[in-house]
């Protein structure tokens, strides 16, 4: 399981651009001031979650899914398991079950993003943050499917950003994973 140490060590050598400033200082606050930060029923001030910007083999394209509640296109990934070894681990682990992707590498992490998640009543979940790392992969091949998480899954060009109205987030990341390649 990944410690709140191992997670500080990790923010503390990540150096934010400008757009991801504050999202750096509320994640470390997250780390050093509550019990339970990867706890998904933390709802105050929230907990982290892991995201992937999978690289297509051909580097030209990164994965994207429309998530089936928020019905946008997002990265994917999700919530951090007590059976997450890493957090890239954790990223990795929920892109391969939304996307069926094969992961071959990881470059490390490549943004931050803490962003509001509405109420869901049936879940008796409150209206709360999720403190987004943000890991960068190659996959191992261009195979991908659909799941009940994403019922749609798509290869897009990386000059395309706009046309899914991704998160600039995404955009910070991807230029920051195609650098340290």
């Amino acid at each position: 399981m990944q410690t709140v140490s191992d997670a500080l060590a990790l923010l503390d050598q990540f150096r934010p651009n400008e757009q991801e400033q504050k999202s750096h200082e509320l994640i470390l606050a997250l780390l050093r001031g509550t019990a339970a930060p990867f706890s998904r029923d933390q709802f105050h001030p929230g907990h982290i979650t892991c995201t992937a910007l999978v690289l297509h083999p051909d580097r030209q394209h990164l994965l994207l899914m429309h998530h089936h509640r928020h019905r946008r296109w997002l990265l994917p990934g999700g919530h951090v398991e007590e059976t997450d070894a890493t957090l890239s681990g954790a990223a990795a682990r929920e892109t391969a079950e939304e996307t069926k992707v094969n992961i071959a590498h990881s470059f490390g992490l490549a943004g931050l993003d803490v962003h509001a998640i509405p109420e869901r009543k049936e879940k008796n979940e409150p209206f709360h943050l999720h403190h987004d790392l943000i890991f960068a992969f190659e996959a191992a091949s261009g195979a991908i499917a659909t799941t009940e998480e994403a019922p749609q899954v798509v290869w897009c060009k990386t000059t395309d950003l706009a046309q899914y109205a991704a998160p600039p987030c995404v955009a910070h990341a991807l230029v920051r994973a195609v650098s340290s390649q």
